[in-house]
């Protein structure tokens, strides 16, 4: 919200030490952000008030030129001709706007000024004339955005050769605020000077304390079905309105610093009303009416052309504003193009209504149409403001346009008063941990606006009983009091004290793990990624994942960030495969990423969380409940690979990422664990049958990892055999792990078997065999080489391992560790009728 400083100082008495930058210091103390300062009518030299006296259309132009005779009260023609004591003193201008007329005034820079952005205005000849100067648009002024064509004054408001910047009172600051969303009383200049008030404990004059007068009958008769969406509805008549009179300038001048282009008369004092005291008006042309108004929510098929000139579709959701005809205003957003105020409308009638802020907010987002009064509306407008809105409009219509204000005044509907709120007197100084001043809480809650009464409780407790202002929709606990008094006395007066840590406390072992684990992949080459938690629920079926698979079961959000991700997710793939899938997007296909984070898998019956008091603690059954209630979160870890996993150079070829890859990334993690994973053959979906590893400890599933799907890549889009591995790290046993190297003075003894078995016969499971049968010499077994071919049969393959023997206490003889290795081939031709290879 733009909001010009000038326009704030006049509701209070500010002494004049109270700088601008004091009054941004003010703001972010009260925790209105200001996102820019911006100084106006930084213009040096002569810049002056000019009467068009003459236009001449030089048409032999391909855009439009207008060569123009404007009074500027100085005699000047450097087109060389002689000057006719009898005409008005002009100066020859080039310009190419349109929107003005012989006799209008303008705003002239002449030769020697510069205006915004050091642009110098110079004589200078062009399209065959002497422009002496140029014509400004309030762009070029510095005081708006509109730069559809120059600023065009009302008639009176000066005479030619004034001074500008005073005439337009140009020096001046906008500042750039943007309240938080709970402060709705801030977007309006009433709501902010209120809050200046506060900060300064200067003295406020309320805009809105005005006598507004008993309405004597309806001024148009209304009818509200829709009581929840519409609480009141206040309706004012001016007619005999010159809807075509010129906006006067002062008004103009705030609707152009605050961000808005002044329209018409009408629109103008109505957008001028909302800004200064928060509350949107919307002007009616009383003679495109048929019939009473009804307010109501929308029929289905039911079609509105709103101000824009777009026709919309409406919802049954959205609520409506009808005539006989049909809809005729889209409440709290947008006006219907058929009841426009026209330059020929003479009676309007006005119209301020207490909209309910969530249906306002839906019906925004729904078309989006995000205008000023709908911004307003869904943040909470003040409902005791509506007559005095609309006699504040109808007396400027009176005023500026000639119009009369019809006796009577439509007010339908109620709103019901706000509860009070009691709480102990020192709430806040026990929140904050501050002793404040005595009187605080009662000086602050009066100042913004709280009717507020001291008692004491039967405890002999001092009590507080404060009851909200009408503006102040966001009151509704004691909490909110509090934040109230800490937001006024300042957060920054509130000690920052760090808490000592207790000795003999820190992380927990399941923390260290944790901590170790990421480090432990970080070190490995991974990159760690954070994605969203959300899903939808195509994404199991990119997956494959069956009808009955458990990890489709999970739980939806009401209020999802993205509409089509209401989920949460109970694996973390979907959001590791679509970072993947943004990095390939982007060129990156080389790509190692993990992520350690919660899951959430709901069990077949999860119950539903109870709806718990607040004015009081939940019993102990409420609470079991509330815990029964809540899915279980286990930790999950996870990696996905893709491209080459060691790249190409001048060295030579790089390796490609394979399902052996995410296979040692379990391996890692269960290392750092200090546990040893089993890894055998599995066929689970997003994996490939045939390359999939399931990963367990003492026969208990924990995770999985291989080369996903072929299908899944393809519907993803992934790189060719791209590998993840997901492992639920709560099913891993913590334990207590220091590890330390054990260095042993004694040589190793090095010897090789290679074993003929049958092909499906796991690796692993041959290599745990051999490591228990070689007994506590064994140090190592390693897989060196798998071969399958003529020389070893048909449905066998022969793997070579490498045995690494070591005594702790002496030197190991080669017989003692033949010994060993012959004990090991002997239990696994046993067990897998593994033979030695000739």
């Amino acid at each position: 919200m733009r909001v010009p400083v000038s326009w704030l100082r006049e509701h209070l008495e500010l002494s004049e030490d109270v700088t601008t930058d004091d009054i941004v210091d003010a703001f972010v103390r009260l925790g209105v952000e200001v996102e820019g300062v911006e100084p106006v009518g930084r213009i040096t030299g002569p810049l002056v008030i000019g009467r068009v006296v003459e236009i001449e259309e030089l048409t032999q132009f391909k855009k439009p030129i207008r060569y123009c005779r404007v009074d500027v009260g100085t005699p000047t023609d450097l087109d060389g001709g002689e000057i006719d004591p009898t005409r008005p003193p002009t100066n020859g201008i080039i310009c190419g706007a349109q929107n003005f007329r012989e006799g209008d005034l303008v705003v002239v820079a002449l030769p020697g000024a510069v205006l915004p952005g050091d642009f110098e205005i110079s004589e200078r000849k062009t399209y065959g004339h002497v422009s002496e100067g140029m014509i400004c648009s309030a762009r070029e002024l510095g005081i708006g955005e509109d730069h559809s064509g120059i600023l065009v004054l009302p008639p009176g408001t000066a005479s030619p050769g004034d001074d500008a910047r005073e005439v337009l009172a140009l020096e001046d600051t906008v500042l750039e605020l943007a309240p938080t969303p709970d402060l709705g009383h801030a977007l309006s200049i009433r709501g902010l000077a209120r809050e200046l008030a506060c900060a300064f404990d200067a003295p406020y004059g309320d805009p809105a304390h005005i006598d507004v007068p008993e309405g004597e009958g309806d001024a148009w008769p209304v009818t509200i079905e829709d009581p929840v969406g519409c609480r009141r509805f206040v309706l004012r008549r001016v007619t005999g309105l010159d809807a075509g009179a010129p906006t006067p300038w002062w008004i103009q001048r705030r609707l152009l610093l605050a961000g808005m282009r002044p329209i018409s008369l009408a629109v103008d004092i109505t957008n001028y009303v909302m800004l200064e005291l928060g509350h949107p008006l919307h002007a009616f042309d009383t003679g495109s009416l048929q019939g009473g108004l009804v307010v109501r929510r929308a029929q289905p098929g039911e079609k509105l052309t709103t101000l824009d000139d777009v026709e919309r579709t409406l919802d049954p959701d959205d609520v409506v504003i009808a005539d006989d005809r049909g809809v005729i205003s889209l409440a709290g957003v947008m006006g219907g193009a058929s009841t426009e105020i026209r330059d020929d409308s003479t009676d309007v009638l006005l119209e301020a209504a207490h909209w309910d802020p969530a249906a306002i907010s839906r019906t925004a987002r729904r078309h989006n149409l995000f205008s000023e009064a709908a911004k307003r509306f869904e943040r909470f407008t003040d409902p005791a403001l509506c007559a005095t809105a609309v006699e504040v409009a109808a007396r400027l219509l009176r005023q500026y346009g000639d119009g009369s204000i019809r006796p009577g005044r439509t007010d339908e509907g109620q709103v019901e008063p706000a509860q009070s709120i009691t709480m102990p007197i020192n709430l806040p100084d026990q929140v904050a941990g501050v002793r404040f001043e005595r009187g605080v809480t009662v000086r602050r809650l009066t100042q913004i606006g709280c009717k507020v009464s001291v008692g004491t409780g039967d405890d002999g407790t001092a009590l507080v009983t404060a009851v909200p202002p009408s503006w102040r929709g966001d009151l509704e606990q004691p909490a909110d009091l509090v934040e109230e008094v800490l937001r006024l006395e300042g957060y920054d007066t509130i000690p920052s004290v760090l808490p000592a840590a207790p000795a003999g406390r820190g992380l927990t072992a399941a923390q260290r793990r944790r901590r170790a684990v990421s480090r432990a992949l970080a070190e490995a080459g991974y990159v760690e990624v954070i994605p969203f938690p959300f899903v939808s629920a195509s994404v199991w079926d990119d997956l494959g994942l069956a009808e009955d698979d458990p990890r489709r079961r999970t739980v939806s959000v009401l209020n999802p960030l993205e509409s089509d991700k209401d989920q949460l997710t109970t694996s973390l793939l979907p959001g590791l495969l679509e970072t993947l899938q943004r990095n390939v997007a982007r060129g990156f296909r080389d790509v190692a990423l993990y992520h350690i984070g919660q899951v959430v898998l709901p069990g077949p019956e999860q119950s539903v969380a109870p709806d718990l008091r607040v004015d009081q603690r939940p019993a102990e059954e409420e609470l079991a409940e509330l815990e029964r209630s809540v899915p279980d979160q286990p930790l999950h870890v996870a990696v996905v690979l893709a491209g080459e996993r060691f790249r190409s150079g001048w060295w030579g070829e790089g390796e490609n990422a394979s399902w052996a890859d995410a296979v040692q990334a379990a391996r890692l993690v269960g290392d750092v664990s200090a546990v040893e994973l089993d890894i055998e053959a599995d066929a689970v979906m997003p994996w490939h049958p045939g390359r999939c590893a399931r990963l367990s400890i003492d026969g208990r599933t924990v995770g999985h990892a291989g080369e996903l799907h072929p299908k899944v890549v393809e519907k993803l889009g992934l790189p060719k055999r791209t590998a993840a591995m997901e492992l639920n790290l709560d099913a891993i046993p913590v334990v207590e792990h220091r590890p330390a190297p054990s260095i042993s003075p004694f040589p190793p003894v090095l010897l090789d078997v290679a074993l003929i078995v049958d092909e499906k016969v796991p690796s692993a499971a041959l290599a745990e065999a051999l490591r228990e049968a070689a007994g506590e010499l064994v140090e190592d077994v390693s897989l060196f080489d798998v071969y399958s071919g003529e020389q070893v049969g048909e449905g066998k393959r022969s793997l070579a391992y490498k045995l690494r023997f070591r005594a702790p206490d002496r030197t190991l003889t080669v017989e003692e560790a033949t010994k060993a290795r012959d004990a090991a081939v002997a239990a696994v031709g046993e067990r897998f009728g593994a033979v030695l290879r000739g």
